[in-house]
C-alpha cells in the first residue's frame, strides 16, 4: 500500500469523454483528490461522486481537482456522470493500470472464493507530484467532506 511521504505513481487514462488525462500534468499546476471506486450507479459510489461534485468548488479554492477512477468503460461513465449531474472528471482503468498501481484492486473472499474488486480508496496528490494522505477502504458517506477538511490542513 501507497502512503504519505512516496511520489504518485502516474498514468494516463481517458475520462468520460473519451479526453486522455495525464496526471503528471497536473504537477506544479493543481493538488489532486484521486478517489477509486468499485463501480458506475451502485449506490455508495453515486454518494461518493455527487458528493465530490457537490463540493468541487471548495476543492478548487485550494487549487485541488478531482479525479474519480473505475473500471468502467468510457460510455458507462458518461451515462453515470449524465444520469447523476456529476461534474468531476471520471476515468475509465479498463485494464485496471491505476488500480495496480495504487494497491486499490484486491481480493475479498465471498462464499470462500476470492473476488477481485477495487477497495474504495481515496489520496491527496500535492503538486509536488507526492502523496500526502492515502485513505485505503474509506466509507462513501461523508468522505467527501472529510477530504475537503484534510486538503485545507494540508494546504495551510
Amino acid at each position: 500500500m501507497l502512503t504519505a511521504g512516496q511520489a504518485a505513481p502516474m498514468f494516463v487514462l481517458p475520462d468520460a469523454d473519451m479526453e486522455l488525462i495525464d496526471i503528471a500534468a497536473f504537477q506544479g499546476k493543481a493538488n489532486v483528490i484521486l478517489y477509486f471506486y468499485p463501480r458506475d450507479d451502485a449506490p455508495c459510489c453515486t454518494l461518493q461522486a455527487t458528493d465530490f461534485s457537490d463540493h468541487e468548488d471548495e476543492f478548487a479554492r485550494f487549487d485541488c481537482r478531482v479525479l474519480g477512477v473505475s473500471r468502467d468503460d468510457c460510455l458507462k461513465h458518461a451515462e453515470f456522470r449524465d444520469k447523476h449531474g456529476i461534474s468531476v472528471s471520471l476515468l475509465s482503468d479498463v485494464e485496471g493500470q491505476a488500480c495496480r498501481q495504487y494497491d486499490v484492486w484486491q481480493a475479498k473472499e465471498v462464499n470462500g472464493v476470492p473476488r477481485y474488486g477495487i477497495l474504495r480508496s481515496t489520496f491527496f496528490i500535492d503538486k509536488k507530484g507526492i502523496i500526502r494522505l492515502a485513505l485505503y477502504g474509506v466509507t462513501a458517506k461523508g468522505h467527501a467532506l472529510e477530504m475537503l477538511r484534510a486538503v485545507k490542513e494540508l494546504s495551510s
